[in-house]
């Protein structure tokens, strides 16, 4: 029996196998999941994501955070203050928030991991090809929502299941550091749950404010 990662529900079901690993899903919250006993251990893992480029000058890569970025930025008032969660080593979407007149504090387990930023609030939080990589969901969605101010807004970046057809050759899930999966279906769950307002912008960006 796996526990769901993130809501913790017994329900789950075995969802998928490839070569590499298996996939299980809960029924309550609609999370896929690989088995904490598939993942990757930290040493592998920092070593997966030393080989990425996040280059805060490249252009393109600007324009792919733009996607987050810009409804992100319709929405905030001016001089707001934010936290980059999972910044990694090149905290590009930070540069681009900041040069928009906004403060943005950094934190990242490997290349920031400055806990006490944690300890304090913010207008708002994002987290760019993050959430996919969190072995414990549960802590750190709980976490994200105490450090938003009511009134603030999440702003999120993933790819999302859509079904066991797509998932079939999906090749978001072959990349060994990415452990959970959400869909439209997850967020609406955690979004009634704790009584925020989401808003979906194009295929993989995901908002959610915080009750005033």
């Amino acid at each position: 029996m796996h526990l769901c990662p993130l809501c913790l529900s017994n329900q789950t079901q075995f969802y998928f196998e490839d070569k590499h690993r298996s996939y299980f899903q809960c029924s309550r919250c609609e999370l896929v999941f690989v088995p904490q006993e598939q993942r990757l251990d930290t040493v592998s893992e920092k070593a997966h994501y030393d080989h990425h480029e996040n280059d805060p000058d490249d252009q393109g890569y600007r324009r792919f955070l733009s996607r987050l970025a810009l409804p992100l930025l319709k929405r905030l008032a001016s001089d707001s203050k934010g936290l980059d969660f999972g910044c990694g080593p090149g905290p590009a979407l930070a540069h681009m928030l900041r040069e928009a007149g906004h403060t943005v504090a950094l934190y990242d387990i490997y290349y920031q991991p400055d806990a006490d930023v944690l300890e304090k609030t913010y207008d708002f939080v994002t987290a760019t090809e993050v959430i996919e990589h969190l072995f414990d969901p549960k802590k750190i969605w709980s976490q994200w929502l105490n450090l938003v101010k009511p009134g603030g807004w999440i702003g999120i970046m993933t790819k999302q299941v859509i079904d066991l057809e797509a998932f079939a050759c999906w090749h978001y899930k072959y990349d060994p550091t990415h452990v959970i999966f959400f869909s439209r279906a997850t967020f609406r769950y955690l979004a009634e749950r704790d009584k925020l307002e989401l808003e979906f912008i194009g295929d993989d960006v995901i908002l959610l404010r915080k009750p005033q």
